[in-house]
Order: C-alpha cells, then structure tokens, then sequence
C-alpha cells in the first residue's frame, strides 16, 4: 500500500470577509491511497487556523499523521486488505480534526472502492434532484459582488455591528433571494430581528443562518420563534447528535450540512436523510473545495437536496484547477490533474514499510 498526501495553499480569486475571517486564502489538502495499483483520491480544505469550533489545517495534519494514518495501516495489517469506505465512521474520536481527517480518507477509499468495482459515483448515488446553486458574498468588506448566472441563491456574509455601505447597495440591486450568514457573531435576539428587518426593505430575505455559537440550541430555538422566515444552523451540525437536538427543540428550519464538518460522504448522506425525515431542509455547504471535490459533493447533492448549495466553482488566482477526466471505468469521472498536484508540496509517503 503507498499513500501521499499533499498539501496546497490557493488565494480565493473573488475573496470577501465573514464576520470573524476573511476569505481570501484556503489550504487544500490531497491524499492518494494506492494498493495492487489502483489508487483513489480525496480532498478536504480545512480553515487556516481553528474558528467557530472548525480546526486549522496544522490541528488536521497531527490528526491524520499522528492518528488516522496509523489506524488506517494497522487496520490493512490485521485485516490484509483496504476497510470499505464506509466503516471509516468508525475511527471518529472526541477531537474536532477527527471529522474532517477521516473525510478526506472516506473520499479516497470510496473512489478507489468505485473503481475496483467499476462503478460509477452515479450508481452509489442515482441523481433525483437538480440541485441549485447557491453563491457567496458579503455586505461586511467593499469587495465587488462576482455572483454566477447559474446562482439560484446567495449567502451573503453579515455582522450586525459592520455593514458597508457599497455592499449594501450591491444588495438593492440583486434580483435574487437571500440567506444572510452571520457566523455566529451575533449578540442578542435584537439585534438580529433590527438587522432582519432593514435587510428585508433591499432585497428577498428568506433565511438568518447561524447567528449564534455552535452547540447553543437554546438562543437559536428561542430566535427561531421570533423570526418570520426561516433559521439555518450551519456550523452547529457536526453529527447526528446535533440534528436531533435541532429537531427536539425546533431551533431551526434549515440545515447546512458540510461533508468534511460532520465526518465524510457517508455520514452527510444519513444527516440529509434523517433531516428530511424529520421536516428540515438541508444544504451541502463546503470550505472553498477545488473542483474535484466539488465534482464529488454535486454527485451527492443530487442524489437528494433541492435547496441551493455550495457547489460552483471557486476560482483561484493561481490559475486553473481544472481536474483531469479519469478515463478508467468507474470512480467519480474526474482525478485532481497532474498540474494541481505539482503545485502542491508533499507532506508525507508510505511506501508499505514506514512514513
């Protein structure tokens, strides 16, 4: 078995801020699991550094060299072959790069796994939705609004205590509706119902999405009350733990659910299930992934979201990042290029004998 694992820093080409961050530079990171030659990729892009309970890109790389890796040979040595993509659930520990790090082996094990298989990610996931797209803006910094024709919906990036006016009057002119994303920056009820209420006389708003801190069930349920339109929680939803608390005490109406947050490919699709089930309306939300990932997360979407998400291209100024058509049978139809993993750096290799 040889895995590597790469590590690439890329600058947001249509950067704008959050409230507590500027989304300008996203660290990505590519592993390959290769065994009796054939290999399977993944991809996950951690925040740069921890926020709003998310980890750093450095709090991933201790995850998956120090824990993860290891479990993953141990578990090859004893069992002589790769554990199916959807075991990998299984290794998640109490740290919060545990999620994301099993994410980014899930994907490569299940690309791999397609292959052997000479399946398509069309036949894990047969598509029944044509998932819309939702794009990303914000009314905090002046940058200019680069909003794709294909978008259905946009997010736009709020604080309370900072609006710009340029941004603000971006907001008048969109003919599209709005989710306003606070990232938990919010202080009181108040506050949110004021701002609300102002944005509402510019455009369409039909969501406030996580106002307050992750795991704060109570102010979000007791906000949700005094909202006319719906409530999202997007960083709160890390497992289906979370979504039963949401469901418990009706603290939202949407949900956004991010593959590498919540541990993988296979637990978001249980997570969109059962939030369905229970009446919520669920998003793929993402961390500004190359297309190939996003290649992936569409295949999902498809199979089951109707709400817009996060699925367009992110455009980088480093130049394209495109990736390759795989013209194997079988996996996702698409491979990180020779042109992508060049530009990244190598962070380790097993060669079948030691890192």
């Amino acid at each position: 078995m040889e895995i590597r694992l790469w590590r690439s820093s890329v600058t947001i080409r249509d950067a704008f801020d959050a409230a507590r961050q500027r989304h300008e530079h996203r660290e990505r990171l590519f592993l390959e699991i290769d065994l009796d030659s054939v290999s399977g990729f993944g991809e996950v892009d951690p925040q740069p550094g921890p926020l709003n309970g998310d980890p750093g890109i450095d709090e991933v790389l201790d995850e998956l060299l120090g824990l993860v890796i290891p479990q993953l040979r141990d578990m090859v040595a004893h069992e002589g072959a790769l554990p199916s993509w959807s075991r990998l659930g299984r290794l998640a520990g109490p740290r919060r790069a545990s999620n994301p790090a099993l994410a980014l082996v899930e994907m490569a094990l299940l690309e791999r796994e397609l292959r052997v298989a000479g399946r398509t990610v069309e036949d894990l996931w047969p598509p029944v939705a044509a998932t819309p797209l939702q794009a990303s803006a914000s009314l905090i910094g002046d940058d200019e609004w680069r909003v794709s024709p294909d978008a259905a919906r946009v997010r736009v990036k709020a604080d309370p205590q900072r609006l710009n006016a340029g941004a603000l009057e971006r907001l008048r002119r969109l003919e599209l509706p709005v989710l306003v994303d606070l990232n938990c920056s919010a202080q009181n009820d108040d506050e949110v119902v004021a701002l609300v209420s102002r944005l509402s006389d510019m455009a369409e708003i039909v969501g406030v999405e996580q106002p307050y801190a992750p795991g704060n069930v109570a102010d979000h349920a007791r906000l949700a009350r005094r909202l006319d339109m719906a409530l999202s929680i997007d960083e709160g939803v890390r497992s289906m733990t979370d979504v039963r608390q949401i469901v418990r005490y009706s603290a939202a109406q949407m949900i956004c659910v991010k593959p590498a947050r919540v541990g993988g490919l296979a637990n978001a699709r249980t997570i969109v299930a059962r939030a369905r089930e229970a009446g919520l309306r669920p998003y793929l939300g993402g961390f500004f992934e190359s297309a190939y990932a996003r290649t992936v997360h569409l295949a999902l979407a498809r199979h089951g979201i109707d709400e817009p998400s996060d699925l367009g291209l992110v455009a980088s100024i480093e130049g394209t990042e495109t990736p390759e058509v795989d013209l194997v049978a079988g996996g996702f139809g698409v491979r990180p290029s020779a042109e992508m993993l060049e530009r990244a750096r190598p962070v380790t290799f097993f060669d079948g004998t030691a890192i």
